[in-house]
């Protein structure tokens, strides 16, 4: 089984909307995919209306989810976890205790686009076409990742 965490800063718009796409794509699969944020302000809350529309546009319910804050403990329970940008990915890394921690983290969009270290802007005061977009670039990049979990 392979467990997969999403994470962006609040854990109400990229993450959620990461963690719906890649569940929907991997239900086939033995996977496991959650979403949490680096910082505390949603905590329990629903994701934003908006992340929750654009899901629904595309036949995925994110209602159940609720935002969490990242800890330590979630290196143990996940094996691969996926940043939205580059500064959750510092904050994440600043977390990791080990090189073994450090190995697991990556920027999800080093899946569509290798290396590149490109962030998944944050939708949240992106516009009329924000969500869309970061649906997307996290649809593309959840197509990737479920290309090499079928592949195990």
């Amino acid at each position: 089984m392979s467990q997969i965490l999403m994470v962006c800063l609040g854990n109400i718009c990229r993450s959620p909307l990461a963690e719906g796409i890649l569940k929907a794509k991997t239900n086939h699969l033995d996977v496991v995919v959650d979403s949490a944020g680096t910082a505390a302000y949603h905590v329990g809350e629903q994701p934003d209306i908006r992340s929750i529309e654009i899901a629904n546009k595309y036949g995925i319910d994110l209602t159940s989810q609720r935002a969490r804050q990242f800890s330590v403990n979630d290196f143990d329970k996940f094996d691969k976890i996926y940043a939205m940008d580059s500064s959750n990915y510092a904050n994440i890394i600043s977390l990791a205790r080990d090189k073994k921690d450090r190995n697991k983290v990556d920027v999800i969009l080093n899946e569509s686009n290798p290396k590149s270290f490109q962030s998944v802007p944050d939708p949240y005061y992106g516009g009329e076409n924000g969500f869309q977009d970061v649906y997307e670039m996290l649809e593309e990049a959840c197509d990737i990742i479920t290309q090499k979990l079928e592949k195990r």
